[in-house]
C-alpha cells in the first residue's frame, strides 16, 4: 500500500517517489499547497474507492498519517 500512495503523491505533487519517506510532511517536505493537498486526496478517494471528508484533512499532514488513516478505514 505505501508504494502505491507513494507513486499517487509523486505524480500529483511532481516530486521524485525516492525523496518520499513516511515522515515526509506535503507542506514542509513536499512542498504541497492546499490546491495540491486538494488534487492529492482526490486522487486517493479515486484509487481507493473512499469519501475523504474534509474535516478529516486537518489532522493529515505526513505520509504516514495517510497511510494509517486509510488503514483506519478499511484499505489494505
Amino acid at each position: 500500500m505505501l508504494e502505491k500512495i507513494k507513486s499517487i503523491i509523486a505524480q500529483q505533487l511532481n516530486v521524485e517517489e525516492s525523496t518520499i519517506t513516511l515522515s515526509s510532511s506535503f507542506k514542509d517536505d513536499l512542498g504541497a499547497d492546499s490546491l495540491d493537498l486538494f488534487e492529492l486526496v482526490m486522487a486517493l478517494e479515486e484509487e481507493y474507492d473512499i469519501e475523504i471528508p474534509s474535516e478529516d484533512l486537518a489532522c493529515i499532514n505526513t505520509v504516514e498519517e495517510v497511510v494509517n488513516y486509510l488503514k483506519e478505514k478499511g484499505v489494505e
